[in-house]
């Protein structure tokens, strides 16, 4: 895509790039906002935002990348260096803080590759750098040269430290010897890498030695002893000796990095790539930017869309354009908001095809554009002896020249600056040749002719930014649809202008122009009457949602809490039960044998009439139980009428309830029980009377006391909401239990 540069200073493109770069860790994403480019086709963008999506993808998957608040760019220091041929200490540890952060980027992205593939990028665009990295070892943490950086280097290094040791030992000698009275300090100093004392003026001529320097104040001399000379000498010799090696090492360092400059350059544009992504992924999370949806067809679809350098106070718009017409129209009072809305649309176009988030809601759309072209603001200019209105046409022209069917153009106050009448003439050519063009437009006006050029002509359309007359304030929200006033002379009334003045005016408008302002006004005061119940009936509909969703909520506690509330009873019951039949087996026991050692037959007797009755009681309160499950056999029973289509059954030897989809003449059912389809003689379910249609699982029958029960061989829970899977999988592994079965199968997930 081209943007055109009066269009880049108008949007305010920079600054909004410098704006976002505020958030970035480094001078290497800076720069990349600063310079970034938009992507010049759908393929190119796509794999833009594929890249992003990914890095966000991974970085919300608890990956992260590594980051070194020590990197800076060396693209500079590359190019000064292939002039000089040398890089300092300094340099070259800035490349190797570079490419030591490129090397574990380049680790990082070869694992996240796998699971985002897009990652692969960094992976295949930062090249190896351990031959490099090995070599730039030598350098210390401030850019020093390490002593083992050759052997040369090392001996030179220790012979300095024996010299300097020895130089210091003379000197010391004098503090404490006996010309020390000549001295104006006792401190052995270093003037100019040579060892040297501070004498008295009064003793210069006596002090053996060489004057050197003279004290700030003048009262003093720097002296080198002569019995440091020759240690002075040899260290400044091997000074000058360590310099050269130094400097021969950093010309071997600067050599083998200049080797590699193209693919130093590549992994610098990728770690910037990777702190741009770092800034987009802080305004996605902090401030909701959103990627916009890419969509092939000509047309823009924003909503809730601000203007970033506004920020949070901006009122978000909604706009649209290129689905049911190409041409936007907006009108409405100055400071209302048009201008910015204008603005906001290009902007965001071209944040869009740069690949970044913009600050807009879900569902916003965009299609790649080929150029955008804008005519914002005064363009006067004294040196070219422009006017406004001629410095507007003359980049009007540029645009028409330019303007294709994949263009976006915006002109801001179109027609200004002359004659209303030719003014709005020449605005309406203006547009209809941009139509014929196939570009897509959106103009600001102030002219009715405009207004009803929009309202008349197929596939233009009108917007307008709302203005409360009531307190002289503009809203800021850009209505889709709807032709705006000027409210000049409600304003007016409102500013204490006089009556008669502002009847005055009205008079002199023509009737046409006061009919069709008189159009707009009931529109608008419909729109607001519509505007008003329909967020009047919205605040209905949430309200009424909220509680349908906590009266939802409390409907599965209660059914959970009463449905655990009959197992836990039926559990507690059937505890009970096993207890009392195996104290009364017990007692069976010590009964029969009381019987055989009765005395006599009227003994027996009672002590038979006695388990007889105890052996009743207990089958009584077996019954009992029976009596509460939740789900007695149904083997012999039959449905109370002939089954239909949407009825609701349970499938007899599944225990699973299931809804009637259709009845064969044969007598067999189709049936859906969840996500399966069954097919059941009528004899083989059972319907249930008054149940809804929605397909449940009920649990299967359960054993009681020594009586068995039918328990299904297996549970389908797939298709089940979580807490209905739940209470049927609790259901079916207490019933399974009480039929004392040691395994069962339950079938759940996707199928």
């Amino acid at each position: 895509m081209i943007i055109s540069k009066e269009a880049r200073n108008s949007l305010e493109i920079d600054d909004v790039l410098r704006l976002m770069a505020k958030n970035a860790r480094s001078d290497l994403g800076k720069n990349a906002l600063a310079s970034i480019e938009p992507a010049v086709d759908m393929d190119s963008l796509i794999s833009r935002q594929n890249m992003l999506a990914a890095y966000l993808g991974f970085v919300e998957s608890g990956g992260d990348f590594p980051w070194k608040d020590a990197v800076v760019p060396v693209a500079d220091v590359l190019e000064e260096a292939r002039h000089t041929g040398l890089m300092l200490g300094e340099e070259l540890l800035k490349v190797k803080t570079l490419l030591a952060l490129a090397t574990e980027v380049r680790e990082r992205a070869a694992r996240a590759r796998e699971k985002f593939p897009p990652l692969g990028w960094f992976y295949t665009t930062i090249r190896e750098f351990s031959d490099e990295l090995k070599a730039l070892s030598v350098l210390n943490s401030d850019g020093t040269l390490a002593d083992g950086a050759s052997a040369l280097l090392r001996e030179l290094r220790e012979e300095l430290t024996a010299r300097r040791a020895d130089a210091r030992r003379i000197g010391n000698g004098f503090l404490s010897g006996p010309h020390s009275s000549m001295l104006q300090e006792r401190v052995l100093s270093l003037r100019g890498g040579r060892y040297a004392v501070l004498v008295k003026q009064s003793c210069v001529n006596r002090f053996p030695g060489i004057v050197t320097d003279k004290s700030a104040s003048g009262n003093s001399v720097y002296m080198e002893p002569h019995a440091l000379v020759a240690g002075n000498n040899r260290i400044a010799a091997l000074l000058e000796q360590q310099r050269q090696e130094e400097r021969r090492i950093y010309g071997e360092l600067t050599r083998s990095v200049l080797a590699r400059a193209s693919a130093i350059s590549e992994a610098e544009n990728a770690l910037a790539r990777l702190d741009v992504f770092f800034c987009m992924d802080v305004l996605m999370t902090r401030d909701k930017w959103r990627l916009p949806e890419l969509v092939q067809k000509s047309e823009f679809c924003f909503y809730g869309v601000r203007h970033p350098l506004i920020g949070e106070s901006a009122v978000p718009i909604d706009v649209y354009c290129g689905r049911d017409f190409r041409a936007l129209v907006v009108t409405g009072p100055n400071t209302g908001g048009k201008t910015v809305a204008l603005k906001t649309i290009g902007l965001l176009s071209a944040m869009n095809q740069c690949g970044l988030h913009i600050p807009a809601s879900d569902g916003s759309m965009l299609p790649v554009f080929s150029h955008i072209l804008a005519d914002i603001g005064d363009e006067q200019s004294i040196e070219q002896n422009l006017s406004t209105f001629s410095a507007h046409m003359k980049n009007i022209e540029e645009i028409l020249d330019t303007c294709e069917d994949r263009s976006l153009v915006l002109f801001d106050e179109l027609g200004a600056g002359t004659d209303p009448t030719e003014g709005a003439a020449l605005a309406i050519a203006i547009i209809e040749h941009a139509r014929k063009c196939g570009a897509m437009i959106a103009a600001t006006t102030h002219y009715a002719e405009l207004k009803v050029y929009a309202t008349n002509e197929p596939g233009v359309q009108n917007a307008s930014c709302e203005f409360d007359v009531e307190t002289l304030r503009p809203t800021y929200r850009l209505l889709v649809g709807i032709p705006g006033k000027s409210n000049a002379f409600a304003i007016s009334k409102r500013l204490g202008l006089d009556e008669s003045i502002i009847r005055d005016a009205g008079n002199r408008i023509g009737t046409e122009t006061q009919s069709f302002e008189a159009t707009i006004e009931k529109l608008e005061q419909t729109r607001q009457a519509l505007e008003r119940e329909r967020e009047t009936a919205a605040a209905h509909l949430r309200k009424a949602a909220e509680e349908e969703k906590k009266a939802s909520q409390l409907r599965a506690e209660l059914s959970v809490r009463l449905e655990k509330a009959e197992i836990k009873a039926r559990r507690d019951a059937q505890r009970i039960l096993d207890e009392a039949r195996e104290t009364a087996e017990s007692v069976y026991a010590e009964l029969d044998e009381m019987r055989r050692h009765a005395n006599d037959e009227q003994q027996a007797d009672e002590i038979n009439r006695a388990r007889t009755e105890l052996r009743r009681r207990l089958n009584e309160k077996e019954a009992a139980l029976r009596d509460t499950e939740e789900l007695p056999a149904e083997e012999n029973k039959k449905s109370s009428r002939k089954l239909q289509a949407g009825d609701t059954v349970r499938i007899k030897s599944m225990g699973v309830k299931a809804e009637v989809v259709s009845v064969n003449k044969d007598g067999m059912v189709n049936l859906k029980a969840g996500i399966m389809n069954v097919t059941a003689k009528e004899d083989e379910v059972l319907l249930l009377e008054g149940e809804k249609k929605k397909t449940q699982q009920a649990a299967p029958a359960a054993s009681v006391g020594t009586r068995l029960v039918h328990v299904a061989p297996e549970i389908d829970l797939r298709g089940m909401e979580s807490l209905e899977g739940v209470l049927a999988a609790e259901r079916y592994l207490d019933s399974a239990a009480m039929a004392r079965m040691k395994t069962v199968p339950i079938i759940h997930g996707k199928g």
